[in-house]
């Protein structure tokens, strides 16, 4: 089942009258604020204030405030704080829930929408709901996001898939799940390229491919990319040694573990070690 793999994150959106996930993201510290998942519905992403990088499988998109960021339905989706204060507001709903015509339309969004006064006034007015949490303000939310799905439908919908190309996209995730549940599950062991694609019945070629498509990096980055984040929230806890959190999480050379850490997140491990806020 595709709710059991790894990234697949279930949306379960039963309130018929606000049937929206609707939230703000803050952050100040380096690194992800939300980790790398998919799901079928559309997420977007309004940056209230600073700015933000949010990577949509290879793409990587900067985003400043008053920028709108749309992760359409099946692609797999991560947001990055590079260490200064920033906020977006984010809105999850189904596109069914708003218009079966829409949905069935399988309409994809231009990822980056860069400063549109009408969609912030839009935004501005669910911000404000949002905050005084008055009487009425879910359906005032309702209503400012349903203009804002036309707003977008009739500005910058950048292609209609066909129900063949959809389930094609959803099959690819549900191939690729198999891995990252893999490599989630055994990153403190060695893991090789063949070894990943075997578990798919691809080349090891195909394999590579079909994986820097999907993450936007190489199986390989990407593998200690999940060892690298396992290793700062060991050293948060402070109750290993940095040789020690190193060989846990896979790292067989302690210096190149040192090098990596200190690209990823700005600092040694021994500093993460003493002080867990500056990671």
């Amino acid at each position: 089942m595709v709710q059991t793999l790894a990234l697949y994150e279930k949306k379960i959106l039963s309130d018929e009258e606000f049937p929206i996930q609707l939230f703000r993201n803050r952050s100040r510290q380096k690194g992800p604020y939300f980790d790398l998942h998919w799901h079928e519905h559309i997420e977007l992403h309004y940056v209230v204030s600073g700015h933000t990088t949010i990577k949509l499988e290879q793409d990587e998109i900067l985003a400043h405030q008053g920028d709108l960021v749309v992760a359409n339905s099946n692609i797999l989706h991560e947001g990055f704080c590079d260490g200064t204060p920033m906020e977006t507001l984010v809105a999850i709903f189904d596109m069914a829930d708003f218009s079966r015509e829409l949905a069935d339309k399988n309409i994809i969004f231009q990822p980056l929408v860069p400063n549109d006064p009408e969609i912030i006034r839009i935004m501005k007015t669910v911000y404000d709901e949002l905050l005084r949490q008055e009487i009425g303000g879910r359906l005032v939310c309702k209503g400012c996001l349903l203009q804002l799905v036309a707003y977008l439908v009739r500005h910058y919908a950048q292609e209609m898939l066909g129900q063949e190309d959809s389930l094609r996209r959803m099959k690819k995730l549900e191939r690729l799940n198999i891995v990252y549940q893999y490599i989630e599950r055994n990153y403190s062991s060695p893991i090789s390229n063949r070894e990943l694609a075997d578990l798919i019945h691809v080349s090891e070629g195909r394999f590579s491919h079909l994986f820097k498509e999907s993450a936007g990096m190489a199986p390989l980055q990407y593998i200690n990319k999940v060892r690298l984040e396992k290793a700062a929230n060991l050293l948060k806890r402070g109750d290993y040694t940095v040789a020690e959190v190193a060989a846990a999480v896979g790292f067989s050379d302690y210096n190149h573990f040192g090098r990596l850490f200190r690209r990823t997140f700005g600092c040694t491990p021994v500093k993460a070690r003493k002080n867990s806020r500056i990671i």
